[in-house]
C-alpha cells in the first residue's frame, strides 16, 4: 500500500478521483490530445532554435527568457515540453479558452507548437529571490500530506517534490507567478477551465478554500527546483 507522509493511502485517493471523474463527463472530450508514442516522439524532436524565433512574439507577455514580467501571465521557462504543447493545441482547438491565446494558437501549426514547447523547456526554470520565506503551513500540509477529509491528495504525488512536474500533462509549478497560479486554480474550481484529463484538477480545486489557493500560490512561487 502506497502512503504519503501522515499515512494517507494514495491508491485510495487516486482511485476515488477516477471514480468521481464521470460526474464531469461532457459530450466532447476535455482535450483532443492523445499521448501516443508517435506524438511523444514528435514533441521530443521539436526544434528549440526555431521555437526561439517564434517565441519573439511571445516575449511581451511571457518574457524574453520565458519568465513573465506580468503577474497575470504564466512563466513558461523550464516547463515540460509536453505540457506546453498540449496547452497550445488545446487553445487552438478551443478546449481551453483565453481571448488572446485562442487566436495566437490557432495561427500555429503542430510543428510550431512542438518547436515553441522545446524552446521554453530548454530555458532555466524561474527562481525568485525571497528575503524571508513566508510561513505557509496550510500549503506545506497540502503539498506533503494532502487533506484526507476533502479527497485532496498530496500535491507532490503529481507535481513532484520540487514542483518540477511529472509525465506528459502535469505541469511544473515552481517559480510560477502567484496571481496566475491563483487564477488558474479558481478557473478549475468554478469550471471555467476544463481541459484537465479525467477532471483531476477540477475535482481537487473544488475542495480547496481561497486561503488554501493563496498559500499554495505563494509556496510554489518561492520554491526552487
Amino acid at each position: 500500500m502506497t502512503q504519503a507522509p501522515g499515512g494517507i493511502d494514495m491508491k485510495y485517493f487516486l482511485s476515488l478521483l477516477l471514480l468521481l471523474a464521470p460526474v464531469y463527463g461532457m459530450a466532447e472530450p476535455s482535450t483532443n490530445i492523445a499521448w501516443t508514442p508517435e506524438l511523444l516522439s514528435f514533441i521530443q524532436q521539436g526544434d528549440a532554435q526555431k521555437g526561439k524565433k517564434l517565441a519573439q512574439t511571445c516575449a511581451g507577455c511571457h518574457g524574453e527568457n520565458g519568465v513573465s514580467p506580468m503577474d497575470s501571465y504564466p512563466s513558461l521557462a523550464g516547463q515540460l515540453a509536453t505540457y506546453t504543447y498540449k496547452q497550445l493545441r488545446d487553445y487552438a482547438d478551443g478546449k481551453r479558452t483565453h481571448m488572446l491565446m485562442n487566436s495566437v494558437a490557432a495561427g500555429l501549426s503542430e510543428q510550431d507548437s512542438a518547436d515553441l514547447a522545446a524552446w521554453f523547456a530548454s530555458l532555466p526554470a524561474p527562481e525568485h529571490k525571497v528575503d524571508k520565506k513566508t510561513a505557509l503551513k496550510q500549503a506545506e500540509r497540502l503539498v506533503a500530506q494532502g487533506n484526507g477529509k476533502k479527497i485532496v491528495p498530496p500535491c507532490f504525488v503529481c507535481h513532484g517534490r520540487q514542483g518540477q512536474g511529472e509525465k506528459q500533462d502535469i505541469p511544473a509549478l515552481s517559480g510560477q507567478n502567484p496571481d496566475y497560479f491563483m487564477a488558474t486554480l479558481k478557473e478549475y474550481k468554478n469550471g471555467v477551465r476544463h481541459n484537465d484529463v479525467y477532471a483531476r484538477m477540477r475535482l481537487i480545486a473544488e475542495q480547496l478554500s481561497d486561503e488554501d489557493i493563496r498559500q499554495l500560490a505563494q509556496y510554489y512561487y518561492q520554491l526552487r527546483r
